[in-house]
């Protein structure tokens, strides 16, 4: 036992010293995240680090083995370190003077009233704290929060995407686009990639007797415009054409910001042409054409799970990721797979799973667009909802928040002095467009509670004051004796 307690200090010093050097150096993520990863607040690649089975279910920590009936005293077993988001339960009973104290307290110099705010209590569904909480704000990419909880919703949790290739003729192969986001140039981290997919092609065809083909592409799967006619042209760094075939999600360099190709599904198809000379094929022509139905199957590739896909989507705010599951959620909703059809699909979900306000207004699903409005309620609602033990198909929507001052979008958040009892503990997604900032996410009250919050800022007077406020006031939750 002296043994373990050494290495729990020496974790515990890991922590605070990755800590201390980060707020002086930039390098936290470096030398804080193996001490975190030890301690469950930090996996690798975005995975969860709450308990299995949901918030909703009841947690524990022991430190003996149960003793069966008649038996001697058992040996102390290894202590369990309780999650960094244990379970709520519904026999807490955080008070909402309490709350709305808390939050009051922080100053809002630079935001004054032009926020949207909401705190839920989990494990009960009582609000504990409104500001225009109803009131349709521009929500920036906390958006995202609406479009993976409908779409995990529509689509399942455990489900694929393909992208394959179909013969239609002897000689002529077409590249078929299924709507998998993160289709990859380059193969690994368990994703879809060109050079699989060219690898089973080849042995396919020269199986057949076949070394040269002439290659077709079909993108067909979407419909309607691949730019939102509400986004500026200078977006043109944030996101690419919504395609079902791109690679790379369209990135010129593999990085977001940063430039993208003109026509995502043709150089998808000049991608998988080299990756076939490779492997011994020859492609004398490549064209734009629709692979006719019955078309017979030559190889395939699937996307990673549903699941995982909203996870690094959330991680990393992924713009053109968040576009391609509106579209698919909308194909689930056996909606036309465009904007409209994305829009009306979200929505009549949201209202199914009771998170729909009525001044909602959806117009993308990233968020990009200004047109957008999403009061917090709706936000905190759909956190709780994505929560809850009878919604195990929407758990991605909360292993795939960001760990405050750890990972994702809030890696770099959170070291302002007043803000800093959120990093580690506090999970959020962030949102930001110019005079737009928003945040939303779930933290663990020391008392025991579990709250859901959003807080969605517009037009403030001083946009950096408006980001400090977001990490102070959500920091504040942390630090909340909220049954008092």
């Amino acid at each position: 036992m002296r043994l373990k307690r050494v290495l729990i200090a020496l974790v515990s010093l890991v922590v605070l010293a990755g800590i201390a050097v980060g707020v002086v150096t930039g390098t936290f993520g470096g030398w804080a995240r193996s001490g975190l990863e030890a301690t469950g607040l930090y996996s690798d690649g975005g995975a969860s680090s709450l308990v299995p089975g949901g918030l909703g279910a009841s947690a524990s920590a022991s430190t003996v083995s149960p003793t069966p009936s008649g038996a001697g005293p058992s040996a102390p077993a290894a202590p369990i370190l309780k999650p960094v988001l244990a379970a709520a339960t519904p026999a807490a009973k955080p008070s909402a003077a309490a709350v709305t104290k808390l939050i009051n307290g922080v100053d809002r110099k630079g935001v004054g009233d032009a926020f949207s705010g909401t705190v839920i209590d989990v494990g009960t569904g009582a609000v504990l704290y409104q500001h225009k909480a109803t009131t349709g704000f521009i929500p920036a990419s906390t958006m995202k929060l609406l479009t993976t909880t409908a779409a995990l919703s529509l689509i399942g949790p455990d489900h694929r995407f393909t992208t394959k290739v179909v013969a239609p003729t002897s000689g002529s192969i077409v590249l078929v686009g299924g709507g998998d986001p993160y289709f990859a140039s380059k193969s690994g981290n368990g994703k879809a990639s060109v050079p699989a997919l060219a690898k089973r092609t080849a042995a396919a065809l020269k199986k057949k007797g076949v070394r040269t083909v002439s290659l077709g592409y079909d993108a067909s799967l979407f419909t309607g415009p691949a730019w939102n006619p509400t986004w500026p042209s200078f977006y043109a760094d944030q996101v690419s054409k919504v395609s079902a075939l791109s690679v790379d999600e369209g990135r010129v360099t593999g990085f977001s910001p940063g430039p993208r190709v003109p026509d995502p599904p043709a150089a998808a198809a000049k991608a998988f042409a080299a990756a076939l000379k490779k492997q011994g094929i020859a492609v004398t022509k490549t064209s734009k054409t629709k692979a006719p139905s019955g078309a017979a199957l030559v190889a395939s590739v699937d996307s990673l799970p549903a699941e995982r896909i909203v996870e690094l989507l959330l991680m990393a705010s992924d713009n053109d990721a968040a576009e391609v599951m509106f579209r698919q959620a909308a194909i689930a909703a056996k909606q036309p797979a465009s904007f409209d059809g994305g829009r009306k699909a979200v929505h009549d979900r949201l209202v199914k799973l009771g998170i729909l306000d009525s001044s909602v207004r959806i117009v993308d699903g990233s968020g990009l667009s200004r047109n957008t409005r999403v009061p917090a309620d709706s936000m905190a609602k759909a956190l709780r909802v994505a929560s809850e033990e009878n919604h195990p198909e929407l758990r991605g929507v909360i292993t795939g928040l960001p760990v405050a001052g750890v990972e994702g979008s809030l890696r770099i958040r959170f070291f302002d002095p007043k803000a800093s009892a959120g990093r580690g503990l506090v999970r959020a997604k962030t949102g930001t467009l110019s005079k737009v900032h928003s945040l939303a996410g779930v933290v663990r009250a020391p008392d025991g509670s579990m709250l859901a919050y959003a807080f969605i800022v517009n037009n403030p007077k001083n946009e950096w004051n408006s980001i400090v406020w977001l990490d102070r006031v959500t920091a504040s939750l942390v630090r909340c004796g909220c049954r008092g």
